[in-house]
């Protein structure tokens, strides 16, 4: 099969020697003979003119070496475009890369590029805007807000962000409507999941595919502290909470629940973010899952 790469470097995100990886593109694609070329990404994520230049050059994987945000946002781009979509973790967190189990190592990301299959995965609408990993509301989006805007990112980093922000952090007031059901809860945060986990291995949603139809939903319910983190270690660090379709059970601490759409109600406008970037926030969030939204190239 003819094929030709289109490979997308962001400048500036995560840690990692840019100028390596170009090198290893240069010299790895070459010695295999496939047409490609090296532009970097999008200023302020504006990627209209991605379709054309597909279409026109007759573009066959566009590669995007950056973390969730870059892939947010090309993504976006290329709905509905016959096109496969790879991906070199480059990010931060990496959540959609390690969800779909590529490797962090950026000579073994390109093989899987030159050797894996692209298969569908789905996406999801937040208010008619695209996500591909996950989104929320409360802490996290919190979180979200302060990492984006270091200059020095990473795990450390964003552990550091997560513990200043937990003990200063507020709960807040929602109205949930699911599967035909409306509950009210108060609660710390509210994470939507197509993917697995945060991202650096930080699991959210232990049942969570890339392709099943369905979001994972994970609601940490109001309570003091010392539970909180004891519920956030079960969930997050162990994985030990199962999803559920008992949404009514007031002496849980945690809701776990898949569904395919989700209505949020947000009375004290509690913080946004989507794959990891802070999104504007509105009193009334609707979230649909996008199946089969793009094909990307996987082990």
């Amino acid at each position: 099969m003819h094929r030709k790469l289109l490979f997308l470097i962001n400048p500036i995100s995560g840690t990692r020697n840019k100028n390596r990886l170009i090198e290893a593109i240069t010299k790895e694609t070459t010695q295999k003979n496939i047409p490609f070329e090296i532009i970097p990404t999008a200023i302020e994520g504006k990627y209209d003119f991605l379709k054309e230049k597909v279409a026109l050059e007759k573009i066959t994987d566009v590669i995007i070496c950056g973390g969730d945000g870059s892939i947010n946002h090309v993504a976006s781009a290329l709905i509905g475009i016959d096109v496969n979509i790879g991906i070199i973790p480059m990010g931060s967190g990496n959540g959609l890369a390690f969800a779909a189990k590529i490797p962090f190592n950026f000579s073994k990301a390109l093989d899987v590029i030159f050797n894996g299959k692209a298969s569908a995965i789905d996406g999801f609408y937040l208010n008619n805007r695209f996500g591909c990993m996950l989104c929320g509301l409360g802490f996290d989006a919190q979180v979200a807000y302060e990492f984006l805007h270091q200059k020095k990112r990473g795990l450390f980093t964003y552990i550091k962000i997560s513990l200043r922000h937990f003990f200063c952090s507020k709960f807040y007031s929602f109205h949930v409507e699911v599967n035909n059901n409306i509950f009210k809860t108060d609660a710390f945060f509210i994470s939507i999941a197509n993917s697995n986990q945060y991202g650096n291995y930080v699991t959210i949603a232990p049942q969570a595919l890339l392709n099943d139809g369905l979001l994972d939903v994970v609601i940490i319910k109001k309570r003091n502290k010392i539970q909180t983190v004891i519920s956030l270690l079960k969930q997050i660090g162990l994985g030990q909470i199962q999803p559920s379709s008992d949404l009514f059970k007031k002496d849980k601490i945690v809701y776990y629940f898949q569904t395919d759409h989700i209505i949020i109600h947000n009375p004290e406008l509690a913080p946004i973010h989507i794959d990891g970037e802070p999104a504007e926030t509105k009193d009334k969030i609707e979230i649909k899952i996008l199946p089969n939204a793009f094909k990307l190239i996987q082990p």
